[in-house]
């Protein structure tokens, strides 16, 4: 699902096996393990972590075939809600470890899977293929509240929010770039991936406090953490059902 290895003052977390890893229970809580031995590793605090993946995807996002094969919609319900806790979970985690977080984003990122590069402090992404898409609009599901709150604290441009949001644009590298959604682009996936490390290292030689790097990110994006924790779908039975009945 994925693999975790340490290179030099970068940790490199792959996500592996199925081609659009798709995110359900499964891979969410393996890559929340990687990100617990990031944590307990006594050098975090003087490394960078970079995410990346194989083949033509990062992340095809919620793995909407798992929920749906929970049979009746209460069994549904119940997976959609499942996922979306231990997700929030993962982001949470994400967003508070003590060292700086880079996305190479080598394919495809759509909808939870944008969310999972975007949380990340810095993106990169290759430009020959792969673009990143927030597909609720073309597939008729409401985006979550939370979701919006995510792309609201990282995407500075009211228009580019709208093109994300109200058009499901599907933004290449250079148009997201031109967007100020990520960092740069580069010419493979092997370049992109090289670059992150590059960046990684760059930002491990600053051997910042790790601690005190965690609490400025997590009071920069305060709002984003609450909106994260709090899943409107406990609140709103009615929320699930639209949602799990349009699967």
């Amino acid at each position: 699902m994925c693999t975790l290895e340490k290179r030099g003052s970068v940790f490199i977390l792959t996500l592996t096996g199925q081609d659009e890893h798709r995110l359900d229970p499964t891979l969410i809580e393996a890559v929340h393990a990687a990100l617990r031995r990031v944590r307990s590793d006594s050098s975090s605090s003087s490394a960078a972590l970079v995410t990346t993946a194989h083949g033509k995807f990062f992340s095809n996002g919620y793995n909407l075939a798992w929920v749906k094969s929970g049979g009746p919609a209460s069994a549904t319900n119940h997976r959609l809600k499942l996922m979306s806790s231990k997700y929030r979970s993962l982001l949470a985690d994400l967003l508070s470890l003590p060292l700086p977080t880079i996305a190479a984003v080598t394919g495809h990122a759509s909808a939870a899977g944008f969310i999972f590069a975007i949380c990340h402090d810095y993106r990169l992404m290759r430009k020959d293929r792969g673009f990143l898409y927030m597909s609720e609009l073309d597939i008729r599901l409401p985006v979550p509240v939370w979701f919006s709150s995510v792309l609201k604290s990282k995407i500075g441009s009211p228009a580019a929010l709208r093109d994300v949001l109200l058009t499901a644009a599907k933004l290449t590298a250079e148009a997201a770039v031109a967007r100020g959604i990520i960092d740069s682009a580069h010419d493979s996936a092997e370049e992109t991936v090289l670059a992150a490390v590059k960046l990684g290292e760059e930002l491990a030689r600053r051997r910042w406090d790790g601690h005190v790097y965690a609490r400025i990110r997590t009071v920069m994006y305060a709002d984003m953490l609450n909106a994260i924790r709090f899943d409107e779908t406990e609140e709103d039975e009615s929320l699930a059902s639209k949602v799990a009945s349009r699967l």
